[in-house]
């Protein structure tokens, strides 16, 4: 079986035999199945109404745990966005409904963001979609194999995650 990348690894082999090209042979499929997961993404969330950052939001409230609130520097920490960019997501997802902002029972001048029933409903069933357009990426892969694949991510990927917290 051979891909694209196999086509463009054995013409870089052909015109430049003194390069080891094996990172390309990684990180090129790791992009190319980046660009898969994005369409997939895309094509869950809009089936449920909502953007990729919409979702990013209400999944780390429903992470949360019940009451399914976290305060703004909380959301900034789990979604990774700057304050001005989480008060304007915090407006818009407020507008349709799907989180509420509460006052902090722990600090008078503070706030709480709290999904609502419909933000719950919503992320819910994008999950579930997104589960199922990932399960099919996957579908090539056995399950100690998706495994195996995981762990060696993990291992590539953990000095970067770890480097950023």
């Amino acid at each position: 079986m051979q891909d694209e990348v196999d086509r463009l690894v054995d013409a870089w082999h052909r015109e430049r035999p003194d390069l080891d090209v094996l990172p390309m042979q990684v990180l090129s499929r790791v992009t190319r199945l980046a660009g898969h997961l994005d369409r997939a993404r895309r094509q869950a969330f809009t089936a449920h109404g909502l953007e990729s950052w919409e979702f990013d939001v209400l999944s780390a409230l429903r992470r949360s745990g019940p009451p399914y609130q976290l305060s703004p520097g909380r959301l900034l920490r789990e979604t990774l966005v700057t304050s001005g960019t989480m008060t304007n997501r915090v407006d818009r997802m407020a507008a349709r409904g799907l989180v509420e902002r509460r006052p902090d029972p722990d600090d008078r001048r503070g706030v709480q963001v709290r999904l609502t029933t419909a933000g719950r409903d919503a992320v819910d069933a994008a999950l579930d979609a997104l589960l199922v357009r990932e399960r099919a990426l996957l579908a090539g892969l056995g399950e100690h194999d998706a495994g195996q694949l995981a762990h060696l991510l993990r291992t590539l990927v953990a000095p970067f995650d770890s480097s950023s917290l």
